[in-house]
């Protein structure tokens, strides 16, 4: 059977689609400080460039970042602290899929008084960096929320953080 469109059209055309996606954005003429990319191309090198790739800056070559608040999106996340520094955990939940307290499981941190907590549902603490150590924050709240007399599910949303104290 004979192939209704030669290899070289579908790479002509495969080519020549990834470069109309290039350089879709206009230049302000502000100098650069308008916060946009120009479209007009950059010279080359006049040497081959090495692509290693740059640490991301909020991260260190641990694969810790630093933070001083960690709310519902950072589940996952590892983060590193120093002697002396205090982190604060703040889960918004609601009255019917409420937060538990959050918990410490490890050594390095010590949990100190973290204000009060001023909706139903939500968990709230603060931690302080006592010593090295590693510590999992974990919290858990329910998936579905819970009303008497009808259908729920038996699913839970786990939070948890990694810190690492150096």
């Amino acid at each position: 059977m004979r192939r209704s469109i030669p290899h070289t059209a579908l790479a002509v055309t495969a080519l020549a689609l990834a470069l109309a996606g290039c350089g879709g954005q206009t230049d302000s003429g502000k100098g650069g400080d308008s916060g946009t990319v120009s479209s007009s191309p950059t010279p080359a090198p006049s040497t081959t460039p090495t692509l290693t790739p740059s640490p991301s800056p909020s991260a260190s070559a641990t694969g810790c970042a630093p933070a001083a608040t960690l709310d519902v999106h950072d589940s996952g996340r590892t983060v590193c602290l120093s002697v002396g520094d205090t982190i604060r955990i703040s889960l918004d939940g609601t009255a019917k899929r409420p937060w538990k307290p959050v918990t410490a499981d490890g050594s390095g941190l010590q949990a100190v008084n973290s204000g009060f907590v001023l909706q139903p549902g939500d968990a709230s603490a603060a931690f302080k960096a006592v010593s090295d150590g590693r510590t999992r924050l974990r919290s858990t709240r329910p998936l579905c929320a819970t009303q008497t007399g009808r259908v729920s599910c038996l699913g839970i949303q786990e939070w948890w953080v990694t810190v690492v104290v150096k």
